[in-house]
């Protein structure tokens, strides 16, 4: 449900899905195929990943594991791709300054909790009221969100109990 940050070395964990793996890289595939874009067997290996990975990884942590199967893999084309999948609303870039991580399974806005200490990444789009927000702003705004991005830092459970 994350990506840890093992202080030398960063690892995907990557879990059975709550949504269906083989759906997630059945539509992102479609939307590539339907804007034309190059299907190469480095592009749908990534895709492959980003269907059953439920962690929230970044470009060098795909283009790492990509590249244990792909030796000839180019950063470039994890960067590219990633692009795509986000114009075509099939990946949620979750901006954090320094880097962005990417969530394939979930490319909708939904909060995201990350801790201070051990750099955790989890979801929050359990939260309820979070459409009655976005409901507000466009009533009492006369202003469509198109894009939003709601992000909570702290200090994770584990984190807490480890002090």
């Amino acid at each position: 449900m994350c990506y840890t940050n093992d202080n030398d070395s960063l690892r995907i964990i990557i879990f059975p899905i709550m949504n269906n793996p083989l759906s997630r890289y059945e539509t992102m595939l479609a939307r590539l195929k339907a804007r034309g874009g190059r299907l190469t067997s480095q592009r749908l290996a990534l895709l492959q990943l980003l269907s059953v990975s439920q962690g929230h990884p970044n470009a060098a942590q795909l283009y790492d594991h990509l590249k244990k199967q792909f030796p000839t893999i180019a950063l470039a084309t994890v960067y590219k791709t990633l692009a795509l999948l986000k114009e075509e609303g099939e990946l949620f870039e979750i901006d954090l300054g320094s880097e962005s991580h990417y969530d394939g399974n979930k490319p909708y806005p939904h909060p995201h909790l990350i801790c201070r200490q051990c750099q955790k990444i989890m979801d929050g789009d359990e939260i309820s009221r979070l459409d009655a927000v976005l409901e507000e702003i466009h009533e009492r705004y006369d202003f469509q969100v198109l894009q939003s991005q709601l992000v909570f830092y702290g200090v994770c459970r584990e984190c807490r109990q480890k002090s």
